[in-house]
């Protein structure tokens, strides 16, 4: 088994907001990540097929196959846009990164033929991580 991973990135805004919660609960559980306004973050997102390359390519996947897929589902839907209020597939989710990771995983899971998507690992900052690898 052999796993590629391509890598892109985009700039979001979004609030992390339970509007079953009242304010003071909401800034308890999120802290200034609930501001009524959102805050913005510079993401990365890789994301990782495994597979094994045939013999009459050697690739498990043509990468810039792979980037134009991301772009195409991802990037373009999310890229200069606020999460919780402009993104159809992030309507009633609480757009955390481990949230925004498992809906990417939804929409490439299918738009990916090539290979298995493996894993999605979505930086939201370089301190913070998360790696998605299915249901």
């Amino acid at each position: 088994m052999v796993y590629i991973t391509r890598k892109e990135q985009f700039s979001a805004s979004h609030r992390l907001f339970n509007p079953q919660w009242n304010d003071a609960k909401n800034y308890e559980v999120f802290g200034k990540c609930a501001n009524p306004n959102g805050h913005g973050h510079n993401y990365e997102i890789e994301v990782t097929v495994a597979g094994v390359p045939p013999k009459e390519t050697g690739m498990v996947m043509d990468l810039k196959r792979l980037s134009d897929i991301i772009n195409e589902h991802i990037i373009e839907r999310v890229d200069h846009k606020h999460l919780n209020h402009d993104v159809d597939f992030l309507q009633g989710v609480i757009p955390t990164a481990e949230n925004i990771a498992v809906a990417f995983w939804k929409i490439l899971s299918r738009a990916i033929t090539e290979g298995k998507l493996y894993s999605i690992r979505l930086y939201e900052s370089d301190n913070n991580v998360v790696e998605y690898r299915g249901e």
